[in-house]
């Protein structure tokens, strides 16, 4: 059974994360930018699909094929952060398709979130 942590935010900035464990497997086989309907999160709207990672931190990144690790040459971007100007850094990031081994995905809504707190 496959469990994804799904971060949601909104264009407001209101962000909420939850543990989608019953319709995790409506996200297998999706890709970075594919849209679903917001329906499996109790949500009406829909959900656009920006990135996520594994189990051990290793991000998706939208440029690399597949759902596989691979190590790539990085300038800029996602997953690499702080070089100099010129320098070029080989990383281990995972591919842009929603696979089992994917621990988190990160979701924008088009919407507005509704955040209830639980201290009032």
């Amino acid at each position: 059974m496959v469990n994804f942590k799904l971060n949601i935010s909104d264009k407001i900035g209101k962000s909420t994360s939850m543990e989608l464990k019953n319709n995790a497997n409506n996200l297998l086989g999706l890709k970075i930018g594919d849209q679903i309907n917001a329906s499996i999160v109790d949500l009406n709207g829909n959900l656009k699909i920006t990135g996520g990672s594994d189990s051990s931190g290793i991000p998706m990144r939208a440029d690399v094929d597949g759902t596989s690790k691979k190590y790539i040459l990085l300038t800029h971007g996602i997953g690499l952060q702080n070089i100099g100007k010129g320098q070029r850094i080989r990383k281990l990031i995972r591919g842009n398709i929603i696979s089992e081994e994917i621990h988190q995905v990160n979701c924008k809504f088009d919407g507005k979130l509704e955040i209830s707190n639980k201290n009032q």
